[in-house]
């Protein structure tokens, strides 16, 4: 699957049906989500606590790989839960973002060193 707006759509409608179907919605204030995205996200980082796996060694496992997919799904259910519940355009306002970002830290074409 690609990251496309029609699969993304999708997604926020399974979410609110998701929400509907067990009337959770009245749970999801921004600070309940906002917790929840920093929980998962701490959730995410104990995979890691201890370790620093190559890239390569985290596709390979499949038991780390299952629960990293797992909890970075959650993360971006929780994000796209808040954004919709403050009216939020996730994709302008990560463009924007990218376009700040851009100007804080250029481009250049010599490699960095550590000094």
């Amino acid at each position: 699957m690609s990251d496309d707006l029609d699969q993304f759509e999708f997604i926020k409608n399974r979410i609110d049906l998701f929400l509907e179907e067990r009337n959770w919605k009245k749970y999801h204030t921004p600070k309940n989500l906002a917790m929840s995205i920093a929980i998962e996200s701490s959730e995410l980082m104990e995979l890691f606590q201890w370790e620093d796996p190559p890239v390569e060694e985290v596709i390979s496992n499949l038991n780390l790989f299952e629960k990293t997919k797992d909890e970075l799904a959650d993360i971006i259910i929780y994000s796209i839960s808040l954004a919709k519940s403050l009216n939020i355009d996730l994709f302008e306002c990560i463009i924007k973002k990218i376009d700040k970002n851009t100007q804080r830290f250029p481009a250049t074409n010599k490699k960095r060193t550590k000094q």
